[in-house]
């Protein structure tokens, strides 16, 4: 197993921790560092419904809104794995400052553009961009995070603090994934279909740029001579590696199979605005649990947690084809939420884990694309099959993608096993 760490050389402030009171991951990544990442992380939960409200008020198009966020979404899943693998090489504080501001420039333009008398696709093809410069925050947070406690923490207490860093940080993706969506709303509503997409434009400049600048991008650097060696590029098709993101897959398939059936389920009811309300249920209990896996001991090791809520996820999808009303549906949704936080924290643990030296960022990054690929084709998908069998049918994908969930869970426990044997 490789194990992240940083050169001496290159620690940030905050990093010698107190002899008296031991290390503090608050301490060691700066008490500015969380607000700062949680905040960095909104231009992404704004940009893709952003762009589908504002393309759709501009055009008076629900079939070119769709493309045009699905367009973000490509260019994420497949331009965001090299901007890690950038990350890694180059440094994140160069790739962020670049990729920032070319995403503010970009967001900016999409607001011109949709009003502007262009083409189709010229919107699409600036969607594209706007997806495939996305900061990737969250990856590189969760990058930074495990580099400092390799550093800082001593061998026997780093597991433990990986896992609770990843609690938080899958908590913090489910609190923005929430909460951006409504904010779009209140701004399209309040100002103007272009207010959220220029909205995340000057969040993306202003504290995608704080997060780059932070003291904490010294703690994974560059890899050159000076540095040590970084793991060669097949490291990262190995299983251990392969099978988190398989589950992430997995997970984004759910996502957007689950986000768009539920909208069919609504409107057919009459009140397809309310889906985000309905759908906040599972976000909320996700996250709760997301934090709490940090309490679990250490004896209920990782696979073990990866299956155990996989199968709880797959056991509250069942229901969902069966529902007949929103309170039904709601309750299925408290159900899933208990799946959800403690599976995605458990993939972003064992990532961490079975990262190839030096390619933290690379790996992370593959996660979170997978998630994107995964709610992209998902919501395509579903929203044909609802619109051609209706909502009722549309809700069994999400049963199929809880069954990618688990079975990714599976391959993770094999792999896990042959590796205790062969050593």
């Amino acid at each position: 197993m490789h194990t992240v760490t940083s050169p001496a050389d290159t620690r940030a402030p905050h990093t010698e921790p107190s002899a008296e009171r031991g290390p503090s991951l608050i301490r060691e990544a700066g008490y500015a560092y969380f607000p700062i990442a949680l905040i960095a992380r909104l231009p992404f939960a704004m940009m893709v419904v952003g762009i589908l409200t504002l393309v759709v008020s501009a055009r008076g198009s629900l079939a070119l809104g769709g493309a045009t966020s699905a367009m973000t979404g490509l260019g994420t899943a497949l331009v965001g794995p090299l901007l890690g693998a950038a990350a890694d090489r180059f440094g994140q504080r160069r790739v962020l400052l670049i990729a920032g501001s070319a995403n503010s420039l970009l967001l900016v333009a999409m607001a011109w553009l949709a009003f502007a008398p262009v083409a189709d696709a010229a919107l699409l093809g600036v969607a594209f961009l706007i997806g495939a410069s996305m900061p990737q925050v969250a990856p590189l947070s969760r990058s930074r995070l495990v580099g400092i406690i390799g550093r800082a923490y001593p061998a026997e207490r780093r597991t433990k603090v990986v896992n609770g860093a990843m609690a938080y940080e899958s908590a913090a993706d489910e609190i923005v994934f929430v909460f951006g969506p409504v904010i779009v709303g209140l701004l399209a509503t309040t100002m103007n279909p272009a207010a959220p997409v220029i909205g995340a434009a000057v969040l993306a400049l202003v504290f995608v740029s704080a997060f780059a600048l932070h003291p904490t991008a010294r703690t994974v650097v560059a890899h050159d001579a000076a540095g040590p060696a970084q793991a060669p590029a097949r490291e990262l098709f190995r299983a251990r590696v392969l099978a988190p993101a398989a589950g992430a897959l997995g997970m984004g398939l759910f996502f957007g199979s689950m986000l768009t059936s539920l909208t069919a389920f609504m409107a057919e009811r009459g009140a397809p605005e309310q889906a985000g309300l309905v759908y906040g249920a599972m976000g909320i209990g996700s996250a709760a649990l997301a934090l709490g896996v940090a309490l679990f001991p250490a004896r209920f090791t990782l696979p073990a947690r990866w299956l155990t809520f996989a199968a709880i996820l797959v056991a509250g999808t069942v229901a969902l084809p069966f529902v007949d009303s929103v309170g039904a549906i709601a309750v299925a949704l408290l159900i899933i939420g208990i799946g959800i936080g403690p599976t995605l924290v458990t993939q972003y643990s064992l990532a961490a884990a079975f990262s190839p030296q030096g390619r933290s960022a690379t790996v992370m990054t593959m996660l979170g694309s997978a998630v994107v690929v995964g709610q992209s084709a998902a919501s395509a998908l579903t929203g044909l099959v609802a619109e051609s069998a209706g909502a009722h049918a549309a809700l069994v994908a999400p049963v199929v993608a809880a069954g990618v969930v688990l079975v990714a869970g599976v391959w993770n426990l094999v792999a896990a096993r042959r590796a205790r044997t062969s050593r």
